[in-house]
């Protein structure tokens, strides 16, 4: 049996609508990059991007366990003295949903040349209406007890 070497010209990328309410952020995050990054297909090659266009709806209704609200923090800084910026949780989530499953997302993905490629395949919105309707996504339901997608 031969390997055989997918072209990127050959991959076929489709849109998958994932719905993030009563969802665990972790959990949702590893089932997003892993559709991204396209290992959920049996032609998985590492050196191309044949991950799927994902959207993400329902991001105000994530669900965080423990005190992950109140401890867990977002910093920033531009490397001034005294220009550190914390945001936590909480606060993120009532400002802009949409950036704490992006930075999650983020942070699933492999830090190499293709992962702006791939960051730029998620779309995420706070409510439940998105404007991708066109695309014909396909709604994916992930198990919480399994961990495994259902289509």
């Amino acid at each position: 049996m031969q390997t055989i070497q997918i072209k990127a010209e050959d991959v076929k990328k489709e849109w998958v609508e994932v719905d993030a309410a009563g969802k665990t952020l972790g959990r949702l995050a590893t089932e997003v990059a892993t559709i991204l990054t396209g290992k959920n297909k049996p032609t998985f090659t590492p050196h191309i991007d044949m991950g799927d266009f994902v959207v993400v709806i329902n991001a105000e209704k994530i669900v965080l366990t423990g005190k992950k609200l109140t401890d867990k923090s977002y910093w920033r800084h531009s490397m001034y003295p005294g220009s550190l910026r914390l945001t936590t949780v909480k606060d993120m989530l009532a400002t802009h949903p949409e950036r704490v499953v992006e930075h999650a997302v983020k942070g699933m993905l492999p830090n190499n040349k293709l992962r702006a490629d791939r960051m730029g395949k998620l779309k995420v919105y706070a409510g439940p209406k998105h404007p991708h309707a066109a695309q014909n996504p396909r709604r994916i339901d992930f198990n919480a007890t399994a961990g495994k997608a259902q289509a």
